[in-house]
């Protein structure tokens, strides 16, 4: 034989993509050739996976008078990473005939050392759902992703630590032929948040509280404005530890975006991520890019979190490109090589120190860093005042408080997803016609809220986030319908101050 195919699979953006492996072999001068839009990575690949081969037990192709082709298909797809390393080294030696195995149904994943160790790779989770969409029956991958891969279910995944093992268990006419063992389904265990900080921990401050707990409740954007040192970054800490885990969907979903990132840290997700970039991080860090588009902070916060703290301090840039994201839940992210639509589905959590009222200079910077159209797509301004200084004082325990909201945030996200049936939404997300399907309001309800709405001259944008804040106040007081309370507490939360 002097031909060979194999399978192997890699990620392109957020997507994953299965790739043929094809050698050919033939007489002639010694050259080892790859094509298919190749990588620098992939083409160092033939000194990785020709010393693997000589120290796995088999002749270097190096030592032999033969040109080695290596086709990477399909050819469209630009070829990144090393994850193609075991697949090119088991078809080189089929092709050889120096194993003797079937590769149809089989996909092969990992990077090798020049030793013959396989190295774990990035992407393995969103690599292992594509196999099985695609009909795979077995999946080999390196030890240190096996966990990982193991959260599919309905598909046999095999790991090893070296190339050596790997040929024993496919090659039975192998001298040492041994099988390796299938990977256990890897059981969901889920975390319980462990922050340092509890809402109890932060004296006084209940309207904050308050509305943050609405905030998870209903998956609201928030802006904590206030003095310096009043506890808002406190406050946005202990944010994260009153939502709920992450149904298993949800984290797959996750791990896949941490995965392709390299941000993953474990084998799987289960908490709704926090991140808290620093104001002097770059456009590009935020929202994503570079040569190959990769996912920024925005995306990495998906179905979690995203904190910015001094919101102002943020390039104007970067804080306009919250807009899409706000109102779209994705980002698009457009480069020179191509396009791409990331999930950003978070809620915002921003902090800030409000500009002076009798300071036109810092008012008139306010405005041009934080425009209408943000403020717009805020659904809550919650004031962070300064705490008398005797309830600092004030001996006694701190009660524990976040345990408490969690129970009431679960609770409103149970009655949404009761609500939505299906569809995997919250408050925040419904469109227009979801409200006039879902959302019912008395005629003195929506007098009051007209008329409120007049007096603020709130854009129609606002006038709707308003009613979904109030549907989410409801549904925390396990009411059926939005009453009179609930609307006057959503349109407090509107910052007049900014407007």
């Amino acid at each position: 034989m002097s031909f060979a195919k194999v399978y192997s699979a890699q990620t392109s953006f957020l997507e994953a993509h299965i790739i043929n492996i094809e050698v050919d072999l033939s007489k002639g001068l010694h050259s080892f050739s790859t094509v298919g839009l190749p990588g620098k990575a992939v083409e160092e690949s033939r000194d990785r996976v020709s010393a693997a081969i000589k120290n796995s037990g088999f002749k270097s192709p190096k030592s032999k008078n033969q040109k080695v082709v290596i086709s990477l298909a399909p050819a469209d797809i630009k070829k990144e990473g090393p994850a193609f390393d075991l697949g090119i080294a088991l078809a080189y030696l089929l092709a050889t005939e120096d194993i003797f195995f079937d590769p149809t149904g089989l996909l092969f994943l990992g990077e090798l050392s020049l030793d013959g160790e396989l190295r774990p790779i990035n992407g393995i989770l969103p690599l292992i759902r594509k196999a099985k969409q695609m009909g795979f029956r077995e999946v080999f991958v390196p030890e240190e992703n096996a966990k990982e891969a193991g959260l599919i279910q309905g598909i046999d995944i095999y790991s090893s630590s070296t190339l050596s093992d790997i040929i024993k268990h496919l090659d039975t006419e192998h001298k040492e032929h041994a099988l390796l063992t299938k990977q256990p389904e890897t059981e969901i265990q889920y975390d319980v948040p462990e922050s340092a900080i509890d809402f109890g921990d932060i004296r006084s401050q209940e309207s904050a509280k308050r509305g943050l707990l609405i905030a998870a409740a209903g998956r609201h954007n928030i802006v904590l404005y206030g003095p310096p040192g009043t506890g808002k970054t406190m406050l946005a800490r202990a944010f994260s530890n009153i939502l709920p885990n992450l149904s298993f969907e949800e984290c797959l979903e996750v791990t896949s975006i941490h995965s392709i990132a390299g941000t993953l840290s474990g084998s799987i997700i289960t908490l709704p991520p926090f991140r808290s970039p620093h104001h002097t991080a770059s456009y590009v860090s935020l929202v994503g890019g570079g040569t190959v588009p990769k996912p920024g902070e925005i995306t990495l916060a998906h179905r979690g979190v995203l904190f910015l703290d001094e919101f102002p301090e943020f390039e104007r840039r970067t804080i306009e490109a919250l807009r899409q994201p706000l109102e779209e839940r994705n980002i698009n992210v457009v480069r020179s090589k191509g396009s791409v639509l990331f999930p950003a589905n978070f809620i915002l959590v921003a902090a800030m120190n409000p500009p002076e009222r009798n300071d036109g200079i810092e008012q008139s910077r306010f405005e041009k860093k934080i425009s209408g159209p943000i403020i717009d797509r805020v659904d809550m301004w919650i004031e962070v005042g300064n705490i008398d200084h005797k309830t600092l004082s004030e001996e006694g325990e701190y009660p524990r408080e976040s345990e408490e909201l969690r129970k009431q945030v679960v609770k409103a996200r149970k009655k949404q997803s009761e609500r939505f049936q299906k569809e995997n939404k919250s408050n925040s997300e419904m469109t227009v016609r979801d409200l006039t399907q879902h959302v019912m309001l008395s005629q003195e309800v929506r007098d009051i809220l007209n008329n409120a709405a007049s007096q603020l001259n709130l854009s129609p944008r606002a006038y709707h986030r308003v009613i979904k804040l109030a549907r989410t106040i409801a549904d925390i007081e396990s009411s059926p319908e939005i009453e009179e309370g609930h609307i006057l507490e959503a349109l407090q939360y509107r910052p007049r101050q900014f407007s």
